[in-house]
Protein backbone atom coordinates (compact mmCIF):
# COMPACT_ATOMS: atom_id res chain seq x y z
CA UNK A 1 0.00 0.00 0.00
CA UNK A 2 2.96 2.22 1.06
CA UNK A 3 4.32 1.29 -3.04
CA UNK A 4 1.36 2.16 -4.59
CA UNK A 5 1.03 5.51 -2.55
CA UNK A 6 4.08 6.75 -3.80
CA UNK A 7 3.76 5.46 -7.24
CA UNK A 8 0.46 8.00 -7.08
CA UNK A 9 2.36 11.09 -5.51
CA UNK A 10 5.04 10.68 -7.93
CA UNK A 11 2.54 10.17 -10.69
CA UNK A 12 0.52 13.05 -9.46
CA UNK A 13 3.57 15.31 -9.28
CA UNK A 14 5.07 14.48 -12.56
CA UNK A 15 1.93 15.28 -14.46
CA UNK A 16 0.91 18.52 -12.81
CA UNK A 17 4.31 19.83 -13.93
CA UNK A 18 3.73 18.34 -17.33
CA UNK A 19 0.50 20.52 -17.07
CA UNK A 20 2.47 24.00 -15.99
CA UNK A 21 4.94 23.57 -18.44
CA UNK A 22 2.34 23.65 -21.15
CA UNK A 23 0.71 26.70 -19.54
CA UNK A 24 4.03 28.15 -18.95
CA UNK A 25 4.72 27.30 -22.50
CA UNK A 26 1.42 28.72 -23.77
CA UNK A 27 2.19 32.20 -22.25
CA UNK A 28 4.87 32.80 -23.52
CA UNK A 29 3.98 32.08 -27.13
CA UNK A 30 0.91 33.02 -26.80
CA UNK A 31 1.92 36.09 -29.39
CA UNK A 32 2.56 33.34 -32.33
CA UNK A 33 -0.11 31.08 -31.45
CA UNK A 34 -2.41 32.19 -33.43
CA UNK A 35 -2.14 30.72 -37.16
CA UNK A 36 -1.10 27.00 -35.28
CA UNK A 37 -4.53 27.03 -32.93
CA UNK A 38 -6.84 27.74 -35.92
CA UNK A 39 -4.66 25.48 -37.53
CA UNK A 40 -5.64 22.80 -34.87
CA UNK A 41 -8.99 23.82 -34.58
CA UNK A 42 -9.69 23.60 -38.29
CA UNK A 43 -8.66 19.98 -38.35
CA UNK A 44 -10.10 19.13 -34.87
CA UNK A 45 -13.57 19.76 -36.40
CA UNK A 46 -12.97 18.58 -39.90
CA UNK A 47 -11.51 15.05 -38.98
CA UNK A 48 -14.80 13.45 -38.85
CA UNK A 49 -15.82 14.18 -42.43
CA UNK A 50 -11.87 12.94 -43.78
CA UNK A 51 -12.70 9.71 -41.55
CA UNK A 52 -16.46 9.77 -43.63
CA UNK A 53 -14.79 9.96 -46.55
CA UNK A 54 -11.92 7.15 -45.93
CA UNK A 55 -14.43 5.04 -45.01
CA UNK A 56 -16.06 5.59 -48.71
CA UNK A 57 -12.69 4.96 -50.17
CA UNK A 58 -10.80 7.64 -50.49
CA UNK A 59 -7.54 7.57 -49.22
CA UNK A 60 -6.57 10.33 -45.73
CA UNK A 61 -4.53 12.14 -48.55
CA UNK A 62 -7.11 12.70 -50.95
CA UNK A 63 -9.96 13.40 -48.75
CA UNK A 64 -7.53 16.08 -46.62
CA UNK A 65 -6.96 18.16 -49.68
CA UNK A 66 -10.75 17.76 -51.20
CA UNK A 67 -12.10 19.18 -47.45
CA UNK A 68 -9.36 21.73 -47.00
CA UNK A 69 -9.50 23.10 -50.65
CA UNK A 70 -13.83 22.78 -50.14
CA UNK A 71 -13.59 24.53 -47.05
CA UNK A 72 -10.87 27.32 -48.58
CA UNK A 73 -13.95 28.23 -50.93
CA UNK A 74 -16.90 28.60 -49.06
CA UNK A 75 -15.31 30.56 -46.34
CA UNK A 76 -13.45 32.71 -49.18
CA UNK A 77 -17.02 33.04 -51.05
CA UNK A 78 -18.72 34.05 -47.49
CA UNK A 79 -15.81 36.88 -46.89
CA UNK A 80 -16.16 38.23 -49.95
CA UNK A 81 -19.86 38.33 -49.94
CA UNK A 82 -20.26 39.49 -46.00
CA UNK A 83 -17.26 41.44 -45.07
CA UNK A 84 -17.97 44.21 -47.77
CA UNK A 85 -21.37 44.44 -46.53
CA UNK A 86 -20.48 44.29 -42.59
CA UNK A 87 -17.48 46.55 -42.90
CA UNK A 88 -19.61 49.31 -44.97
CA UNK A 89 -21.91 49.14 -41.93
CA UNK A 90 -19.24 49.47 -39.09
CA UNK A 91 -17.41 52.61 -41.52
CA UNK A 92 -20.83 54.42 -41.23
CA UNK A 93 -22.21 53.42 -37.87
CA UNK A 94 -18.39 54.69 -36.47
CA UNK A 95 -18.92 58.38 -38.20
CA UNK A 96 -22.41 58.79 -36.77
CA UNK A 97 -21.74 57.08 -33.24
CA UNK A 98 -21.25 60.82 -31.95
CA UNK A 99 -24.36 61.94 -33.33
CA UNK A 100 -26.12 58.83 -32.05
CA UNK A 101 -24.47 59.73 -28.68
CA UNK A 102 -25.55 63.62 -28.78
CA UNK A 103 -29.29 62.58 -29.77
CA UNK A 104 -29.61 60.05 -26.78
CA UNK A 105 -28.27 62.79 -24.70
CA UNK A 106 -31.02 65.16 -26.38
CA UNK A 107 -34.07 62.51 -25.36
CA UNK A 108 -32.40 62.02 -21.80
CA UNK A 109 -32.60 65.77 -21.43
CA UNK A 110 -36.28 65.79 -22.63
CA UNK A 111 -37.31 62.99 -20.64
CA UNK A 112 -36.09 64.48 -17.59
CA UNK A 113 -38.28 67.56 -18.17
CA UNK A 114 -41.24 64.88 -18.68
CA UNK A 115 -43.40 62.36 -17.08
CA UNK A 116 -39.75 60.14 -15.97
CA UNK A 117 -38.38 63.56 -14.28
CA UNK A 118 -38.35 61.00 -11.25
CA UNK A 119 -35.82 58.74 -12.18
CA UNK A 120 -33.25 61.63 -12.79
CA UNK A 121 -31.43 63.89 -9.84
CA UNK A 122 -29.64 66.64 -10.44
CA UNK A 123 -29.52 69.48 -13.05
CA UNK A 124 -29.00 68.97 -16.57
CA UNK A 125 -25.64 69.99 -16.63
CA UNK A 126 -25.15 66.93 -14.72
CA UNK A 127 -27.19 64.88 -16.43
CA UNK A 128 -25.21 65.52 -19.63
CA UNK A 129 -22.10 65.29 -18.08
CA UNK A 130 -22.61 61.83 -16.52
CA UNK A 131 -23.95 61.17 -20.12
CA UNK A 132 -20.78 61.83 -21.52
CA UNK A 133 -18.45 60.15 -19.20
CA UNK A 134 -20.51 56.59 -19.31
CA UNK A 135 -19.98 57.28 -23.12
CA UNK A 136 -16.28 57.90 -23.12
CA UNK A 137 -15.62 54.92 -20.39
CA UNK A 138 -17.54 52.64 -22.36
CA UNK A 139 -15.38 54.07 -25.75
CA UNK A 140 -12.32 53.76 -23.61
CA UNK A 141 -12.88 50.31 -22.39
CA UNK A 142 -13.99 48.85 -26.39
CA UNK A 143 -10.77 50.81 -27.18
CA UNK A 144 -8.12 49.49 -24.94
CA UNK A 145 -9.61 45.81 -25.27
CA UNK A 146 -9.16 45.85 -28.95
CA UNK A 147 -5.96 47.11 -29.15
CA UNK A 148 -4.93 44.43 -26.57
CA UNK A 149 -6.21 41.66 -28.33
CA UNK A 150 -4.37 43.66 -31.35
CA UNK A 151 -1.34 43.85 -29.40
CA UNK A 152 -0.79 40.57 -28.07
CA UNK A 153 -1.62 38.52 -31.60
CA UNK A 154 -1.88 40.26 -34.84
CA UNK A 155 1.33 42.70 -34.31
CA UNK A 156 3.23 39.57 -34.53
CA UNK A 157 1.11 37.30 -36.67
CA UNK A 158 0.04 39.87 -39.47
CA UNK A 159 -2.99 38.92 -41.86
CA UNK A 160 -0.93 37.96 -44.01
CA UNK A 161 1.57 35.11 -42.58
CA UNK A 162 -2.31 33.95 -41.05
CA UNK A 163 -3.76 33.09 -44.29
CA UNK A 164 -0.92 31.42 -45.39
CA UNK A 165 0.35 29.88 -42.02
CA UNK A 166 -3.49 28.43 -40.74
CA UNK A 167 -4.30 26.21 -44.00
CA UNK A 168 -1.09 24.99 -43.84
CA UNK A 169 -0.92 24.10 -40.12
CA UNK A 170 -4.37 22.49 -40.88
CA UNK A 171 -3.41 20.12 -43.84
CA UNK A 172 -0.68 18.51 -41.85
CA UNK A 173 -2.74 18.01 -38.86
CA UNK A 174 -5.94 16.82 -40.67
CA UNK A 175 -3.72 14.15 -42.69
CA UNK A 176 -1.62 12.88 -39.15
CA UNK A 177 -4.42 13.25 -37.06
CA UNK A 178 -5.16 9.52 -36.47
CA UNK A 179 -1.68 8.74 -36.07
CA UNK A 180 -1.28 11.54 -33.53
CA UNK A 181 -3.67 10.22 -31.73
CA UNK A 182 -2.52 6.82 -31.63
CA UNK A 183 0.92 7.94 -30.88
CA UNK A 184 -0.39 9.79 -27.30
CA UNK A 185 -2.24 7.04 -26.77
CA UNK A 186 0.70 5.32 -26.53
CA UNK A 187 2.02 7.34 -24.28
CA UNK A 188 -0.24 6.92 -21.13
CA UNK A 189 0.57 4.53 -18.53
CA UNK A 190 -1.09 1.13 -19.02
CA UNK A 191 -2.04 1.09 -14.91
CA UNK A 192 -4.36 4.12 -16.18
CA UNK A 193 -5.67 3.66 -19.94
CA UNK A 194 -8.59 2.70 -19.33
CA UNK A 195 -9.62 5.51 -17.17
CA UNK A 196 -7.73 8.38 -19.22
CA UNK A 197 -8.96 7.20 -22.73
CA UNK A 198 -12.81 7.32 -21.12
CA UNK A 199 -11.91 11.06 -19.60
CA UNK A 200 -10.59 12.18 -23.38
CA UNK A 201 -13.91 10.76 -24.68
CA UNK A 202 -15.81 12.96 -22.37
CA UNK A 203 -13.69 15.91 -23.02
CA UNK A 204 -14.47 15.45 -26.72
CA UNK A 205 -17.74 14.53 -26.28
CA UNK A 206 -18.36 18.14 -24.06
CA UNK A 207 -16.10 20.19 -26.22
CA UNK A 208 -17.38 19.20 -29.46
CA UNK A 209 -21.15 19.28 -28.47
CA UNK A 210 -20.73 22.68 -26.94
CA UNK A 211 -18.58 24.05 -29.98
CA UNK A 212 -20.80 22.72 -32.44
CA UNK A 213 -23.97 22.98 -30.85
CA UNK A 214 -23.45 26.62 -29.64
CA UNK A 215 -21.71 27.51 -32.98
CA UNK A 216 -24.83 26.12 -34.44
CA UNK A 217 -27.20 28.82 -32.45
CA UNK A 218 -25.04 31.62 -32.64
CA UNK A 219 -25.38 31.01 -36.21
CA UNK A 220 -29.33 30.87 -36.33
CA UNK A 221 -29.27 33.71 -34.20
CA UNK A 222 -27.05 35.79 -35.71
CA UNK A 223 -29.42 35.35 -38.93
CA UNK A 224 -32.36 36.07 -37.74
CA UNK A 225 -31.43 39.16 -35.50
CA UNK A 226 -29.84 40.51 -38.60
CA UNK A 227 -32.51 39.55 -40.73
CA UNK A 228 -35.25 40.94 -38.37
CA UNK A 229 -33.68 44.36 -37.29
CA UNK A 230 -33.01 44.65 -41.40
CA UNK A 231 -36.69 44.41 -42.04
CA UNK A 232 -38.12 46.51 -39.55
CA UNK A 233 -35.64 49.29 -41.05
CA UNK A 234 -33.06 49.95 -38.27
CA UNK A 235 -29.64 51.49 -39.20
CA UNK A 236 -27.38 49.00 -39.11
CA UNK A 237 -29.94 46.36 -38.21
CA UNK A 238 -27.52 43.67 -40.54
CA UNK A 239 -24.04 44.93 -38.00
CA UNK A 240 -25.84 44.54 -34.57
CA UNK A 241 -27.76 41.44 -35.48
CA UNK A 242 -24.46 39.31 -36.54
CA UNK A 243 -22.63 41.03 -33.67
CA UNK A 244 -24.78 39.70 -31.19
CA UNK A 245 -25.57 36.26 -32.71
CA UNK A 246 -21.43 35.96 -32.60
CA UNK A 247 -20.94 37.04 -28.77
CA UNK A 248 -24.00 34.91 -27.84
CA UNK A 249 -22.13 31.93 -26.98
CA UNK A 250 -22.34 33.48 -23.55
CA UNK A 251 -26.19 32.72 -22.55
CA UNK A 252 -27.99 36.31 -21.97
CA UNK A 253 -24.85 38.50 -22.70
CA UNK A 254 -24.72 38.24 -26.29
CA UNK A 255 -28.98 39.26 -26.49
CA UNK A 256 -28.74 41.93 -23.38
CA UNK A 257 -25.69 43.85 -25.51
CA UNK A 258 -27.64 43.57 -29.05
CA UNK A 259 -31.16 44.36 -27.27
CA UNK A 260 -29.18 47.58 -25.54
CA UNK A 261 -27.40 48.92 -29.16
CA UNK A 262 -30.53 48.50 -30.76
CA UNK A 263 -32.74 50.21 -28.12
CA UNK A 264 -30.20 53.12 -28.41
CA UNK A 265 -29.87 53.40 -32.72
CA UNK A 266 -34.12 52.95 -32.72
CA UNK A 267 -34.64 55.96 -30.00
CA UNK A 268 -32.83 57.60 -31.91
CA UNK A 269 -33.95 56.70 -35.41
CA UNK A 270 -37.78 56.42 -34.59
CA UNK A 271 -38.87 58.71 -31.88
CA UNK A 272 -41.51 59.80 -31.31
CA UNK A 273 -42.76 56.83 -32.96
CA UNK A 274 -42.53 54.42 -29.87
CA UNK A 275 -43.98 51.20 -32.09
CA UNK A 276 -40.95 50.85 -33.89
CA UNK A 277 -38.43 50.82 -30.54
CA UNK A 278 -41.31 48.47 -29.31
CA UNK A 279 -41.14 45.93 -32.52
CA UNK A 280 -37.09 46.30 -31.83
CA UNK A 281 -37.44 45.10 -28.47
CA UNK A 282 -39.83 42.21 -29.30
CA UNK A 283 -37.05 40.77 -31.82
CA UNK A 284 -34.59 40.06 -28.84
CA UNK A 285 -37.41 38.67 -26.61
CA UNK A 286 -38.49 36.62 -29.65
CA UNK A 287 -34.83 35.38 -30.31
CA UNK A 288 -34.41 34.62 -26.42
CA UNK A 289 -37.50 32.25 -26.20
CA UNK A 290 -36.50 30.64 -28.89
CA UNK A 291 -32.98 29.64 -27.87
CA UNK A 292 -33.83 29.03 -23.98
CA UNK A 293 -36.97 27.22 -25.18
CA UNK A 294 -35.84 25.71 -28.57
CA UNK A 295 -32.40 25.70 -30.08
CA UNK A 296 -30.31 25.38 -26.83
CA UNK A 297 -32.46 22.21 -25.84
CA UNK A 298 -32.03 21.04 -29.37
CA UNK A 299 -28.65 21.98 -30.45
CA UNK A 300 -26.54 22.12 -26.99
CA UNK A 301 -28.44 19.81 -24.36
CA UNK A 302 -27.92 19.68 -20.92
CA UNK A 303 -24.93 17.08 -21.25
CA UNK A 304 -22.41 19.40 -21.87
CA UNK A 305 -22.39 20.74 -18.60
CA UNK A 306 -21.03 24.09 -19.01
CA UNK A 307 -22.58 26.58 -16.72
CA UNK A 308 -22.80 30.56 -18.40
CA UNK A 309 -20.69 31.56 -14.93
CA UNK A 310 -17.58 29.34 -15.19
CA UNK A 311 -17.72 30.03 -19.09
CA UNK A 312 -17.64 33.73 -18.58
CA UNK A 313 -14.45 33.60 -16.06
CA UNK A 314 -13.01 31.24 -18.66
CA UNK A 315 -13.14 33.89 -21.10
CA UNK A 316 -11.81 36.81 -18.98
CA UNK A 317 -9.44 34.58 -17.38
CA UNK A 318 -7.85 33.17 -20.48
CA UNK A 319 -8.01 36.11 -22.56
CA UNK A 320 -6.15 38.48 -19.73
CA UNK A 321 -3.40 35.71 -19.72
CA UNK A 322 -3.16 34.94 -23.83
CA UNK A 323 -5.02 37.48 -25.63
CA UNK A 324 -7.15 36.65 -28.69
CA UNK A 325 -5.18 32.71 -28.26
CA UNK A 326 -6.84 32.74 -25.21
CA UNK A 327 -10.44 33.30 -26.18
CA UNK A 328 -10.07 30.55 -29.03
CA UNK A 329 -8.89 28.15 -26.39
CA UNK A 330 -11.23 29.24 -23.47
CA UNK A 331 -14.25 27.22 -24.42
CA UNK A 332 -12.45 23.73 -24.68
CA UNK A 333 -10.39 24.42 -21.87
CA UNK A 334 -13.38 25.05 -19.44
CA UNK A 335 -15.14 22.05 -21.17
CA UNK A 336 -11.91 20.39 -20.14
CA UNK A 337 -11.37 20.85 -16.57
CA UNK A 338 -14.97 20.83 -15.65
CA UNK A 339 -14.97 16.90 -17.25
CA UNK A 340 -11.79 16.46 -14.43
CA UNK A 341 -13.20 18.52 -11.98
CA UNK A 342 -16.42 16.27 -11.92
CA UNK A 343 -14.17 13.05 -12.41
CA UNK A 344 -12.21 14.27 -9.73
CA UNK A 345 -15.31 15.04 -6.99
CA UNK A 346 -16.63 11.07 -8.12
CA UNK A 347 -13.17 9.88 -7.34
CA UNK A 348 -13.35 11.80 -3.96
CA UNK A 349 -17.13 10.69 -3.22
CA UNK A 350 -15.91 7.06 -3.48
CA UNK A 351 -12.88 7.08 -1.56
CA UNK A 352 -12.25 6.79 1.93
CA UNK A 353 -11.53 10.69 2.13
CA UNK A 354 -15.29 10.87 2.02
CA UNK A 355 -16.40 7.67 3.75
CA UNK A 356 -13.39 7.31 6.33
CA UNK A 357 -11.46 4.51 7.18
CA UNK A 358 -13.43 1.03 7.07
CA UNK A 359 -12.73 -2.76 5.89
CA UNK A 360 -16.12 -3.21 4.91
CA UNK A 361 -18.34 -0.79 2.92
CA UNK A 362 -21.73 -2.28 1.74
CA UNK A 363 -22.39 -1.19 -1.39
CA UNK A 364 -26.15 -0.43 -0.75
CA UNK A 365 -24.98 2.06 2.09
CA UNK A 366 -22.42 3.37 -0.63
CA UNK A 367 -24.82 4.10 -3.19
CA UNK A 368 -27.29 5.42 -0.76
CA UNK A 369 -24.91 8.08 0.41
CA UNK A 370 -23.69 8.99 -2.80
CA UNK A 371 -25.25 12.26 -3.90
CA UNK A 372 -27.84 11.89 -6.85
CA UNK A 373 -26.22 13.96 -9.00
CA UNK A 374 -23.04 11.45 -9.55
CA UNK A 375 -24.99 8.37 -9.43
CA UNK A 376 -26.23 10.38 -12.64
CA UNK A 377 -23.15 10.99 -14.06
CA UNK A 378 -22.14 7.59 -14.63
CA UNK A 379 -18.50 8.43 -12.43
CA UNK A 380 -16.66 4.71 -12.15
CA UNK A 381 -14.09 4.83 -9.36
CA UNK A 382 -10.58 3.65 -9.98
CA UNK A 383 -9.48 0.33 -8.90
CA UNK A 384 -8.21 0.67 -5.55
CA UNK A 385 -10.22 4.00 -4.97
Amino acid sequence: MTDQSALIRRQVLFWSLAALLCVVMLWVFSGILLPFVLGMAMAYFLDPVADWFQRRGLSRLAATVFILVLFIVFLAAAVLIVVPVVGGQIVSFSERLPEYLDSLQALAVSARAGPLAFLFTGDELDLKQDLAQFASQGTGIVTSFLGSLWSSSLAVVNFVSLFVVTPVVAFYMLLDWDRMVDKVDSWIPRQHVATVRRLARDIDASVAGFVRGQGSVCLILGTFYGVSLTLVGLNFGLLIGLFTGMISFVPYVGSAIGLILSIGVALVQFWPDWPWVVAVAAIFFIGQFFEGNILQPKLVGASVGLHPVWLMFALFAFGTLFGFVGLLIAVPAAAAVGVLVRFALGQYLHSEMFFGRSPLVDPARLEARTPPHVIRSGVDPEPGA
